[in-house]
């Protein structure tokens, strides 16, 4: 992935469900992001509905578009007192590993502590999605615990938590 591609943060649209609906019918990105296989298509637009609409002082979320297709979403949880929860999902599967993430997971960072003064990030990822942990990891972020079990891909593992401060 060149740096020529135009990746900007914007908006979530109600006119991003077709989108939405085609992640949730493929499998691998359903197992790695804790979402159930094949969810009834009035559910996800319910579930998106509420993600557009979604009027919160604690959470944050901003779709990723590359070359203008919608391919993601980044958010910031639980903002209080400086700090945020960072979260990632890129829904195009043959996007993962090209540095899009990162891009994104940055531009977010900047972008909160910017508008909202987070100067402390914190993300969680599990033990096996090495491509999350290496974007983290990338970006700064370290390693500051190992606490719970989770599901991913169908396998229980650990769960890894990281803080990245400005």
């Amino acid at each position: 992935m060149t740096e020529m591609t135009a990746l900007v943060l914007r908006p979530l649209l109600l006119e991003d469900y077709p989108v939405v609906l085609k992640w949730s019918k493929n499998e691998l990105f359903c197992r790695a992001n804790g979402w159930e296989v094949e969810r009834d298509a009035d559910e996800v637009y319910r579930w998106w509905d509420l993600c557009v609409h979604l009027q919160s002082s604690t959470i944050y979320r901003k779709g990723i578009e590359l070359d203008g297709k919608f391919i993601g979403y980044v958010d910031l949880a639980n903002i209080h007192e400086g700090v945020g929860e960072l979260g990632i999902a890129i829904g195009e599967t043959d996007l993962w590993g090209k540095g899009i993430g990162q891009r994104a997971a940055r531009m977010m960072i900047d972008y909160a502590a910017i508008g909202f003064g987070v100067t402390t990030f914190k993300a969680e990822t599990h033990a096996e999605n090495e491509r999350s942990r290496r974007m983290l990891e990338r970006i700064g972020f370290k390693e500051s615990s190992r606490n719970g079990m989770d599901e991913y891909c169908g396998k229980m593992c650990n769960l890894i938590q990281f803080t990245f401060s400005l």
